[in-house]
């Protein structure tokens, strides 16, 4: 049945389903969310059997040389997984009736991605999958510019599909541009980064390593000892059993993760607890931060153009200008909204109108009062322009095409569209053909980049 949205406002327990996974339960107060951009989304109920399940679908199919690294990451392998859980749960196909939505082309849109064309797709699988198995089809909604939220109460198995965000009239124009001496104040107020921090930045960057000292220093600090362990154990790590101490850390993980995982865990506190300015969702700034330093890491290893460690570095940091600017957005954050998704300006284009200063400039001035090396600061000032980069192109472009697949693929956690203008020339510069494009997007463990906790 089609929702008239009470159902969605009242005290239900909300369970978000990460992307390639998925939720089958029988009757309760609970409201499944996916929030949906490139993703395709699919509810099925069974109201008489008071069954219902959502299934947040990442990918069409295995492209065929790559690993599969789960059957849900996919339309074509997870589909049957679903129809599986949910027969298994009481439900039968005869009274099944399904709801999908996503598959959008998140923007700015270029050739590239109606070539590529996932959402579309992975949206014509599943719709496919559930024509051949006799599943009625109550709604369809997918395709589109903007993301959205599917949502299914499982208390009265509504359905219901929104646009992500918050729409503001047009009137709303009222702003003052920052001046330069409030943002040099600003940044001048910017904690200082720790120093542990700093010296793993420049060991990673020198690739010379003092571990004993490193390792001292994370035992002795207790709040990132505590972090790195967490970080550790989470399924973005995959390590094979628990790791209780920074020593099995350090064997278990070895040199080089456990100093990506100790940078990771002090500069947490740089994008935690700030006001919903840039990020769409609880800790979305951190999130996005970490997930792109481990995409880009990835991309790294996967194009050999630059060490992993020093791009999973830059990929850590390439935001971090939006500490200094979060402030500020917040106080216009539905007129930042409504000009970057709405009108469709990327979102230097709206920094530089509204606030007279973007984050990327932000982020050099912060990078350099913290004497970071050049390379990284480049990164940070330039991977939304990685054509311009001089010093370590490679490592921009690394950066930058780890910010767009995360526009794509984790979307409404952080307020950015990315263009894939030029994509193919970018690649060219970190060796990956474009026909190999659509393999590196496989080859990514999507399925662990889930943070956001059930609330």
């Amino acid at each position: 049945m089609l929702s008239e949205g009470n159902e969605f406002n009242g005290n239900s327990r909300k369970i978000f389903v990460s992307s390639c996974d998925f939720v089958v339960q029988a009757t309760s107060d609970v409201v499944l969310e996916a929030i949906l951009g490139t993703c395709v989304g699919v509810a099925i109920v069974d109201e008489e059997a008071q069954v219902g399940g959502l299934f947040h679908i990442l990918l069409p199919r295995p492209t065929g040389n790559t690993p599969t690294w789960t059957p849900r990451t996919y339309a074509s392998t997870g589909l049957p997984e679903f129809l599986k859980e949910l027969l298994k749960a009481g439900a039968t196909v005869e009274n099944m009736k399904a709801t999908i939505a996503g598959g959008a082309l998140v923007g700015p849109i270029s050739v590239g991605d109606l070539q590529l064309d996932i959402g579309g797709r992975t949206a014509s699988i599943v719709s496919d999958f559930l024509k051949e198995q006799d599943i009625h089809i109550l709604q369809s909604e997918t395709g589109g510019y903007f993301s959205c939220k599917l949502m299914l109460s499982l208390k009265s198995f509504a359905t219901k599909i929104e646009p992500v965000g918050i729409y503001t009239s047009r009137e709303m124009q009222s702003f003052a541009k920052i001046q330069p001496d409030e943002v040099d104040r600003v940044i001048s107020q910017v904690r200082p980064i720790p120093q542990i921090a700093l010296k793993i930045i420049r060991m990673i960057n020198s690739d010379e390593y003092d571990m004993t000292e490193i390792s001292k220093e994370v035992k002795q600090d207790q709040v990132i000892s505590a972090k790195v362990l967490n970080l550790a154990n989470s399924a973005m790590i995959g390590a094979r059993r628990k790791i209780e101490s920074i020593n099995q850390a350090l064997v278990m993980l070895g040199e080089k993760k456990l100093l990506m995982l100790a940078i990771s865990s002090s500069m947490e506190m740089y994008y935690m607890d700030l006001p919903q300015g840039y990020s769409l969702s609880k800790g979305g700034l951190y999130n996005h931060s970490l997930t792109t330093a481990i995409v880009a890491s990835h991309i790294a290893e996967y194009s050999d153009a630059v060490k992993s460690d020093v791009a999973y570095t830059a990929g850590l940091l390439h935001d971090i200008g939006k500490v200094v600017l979060d402030n500020f957005v917040a106080k216009y954050y539905p007129l930042f909204y409504r000009r970057v998704y709405e009108d469709e300006l990327t979102l230097e284009e709206v920094e530089k109108k509204i606030l007279g200063m973007s984050h990327t400039e932000a982020g050099k001035r912060l990078a350099e009062l913290w004497a970071l090396p050049d390379s990284i600061t480049e990164a940070i000032a330039l991977h939304l322009r990685p054509e311009e980069a001089e010093l370590n192109p490679a490592l921009t472009h690394t950066v930058y095409l780890a910010d767009l697949l995360l526009s794509r693929f984790h979307t409404a956690v952080d307020l950015e569209r990315i263009s894939s203008e030029k994509l193919e020339e970018r690649l060219d510069v970190v060796g990956i053909p474009a026909e190999e494009f659509p393999h590196l997007i496989d080859s990514i463990p999507w399925h662990n980049f889930d943070l956001e906790a059930n609330v």
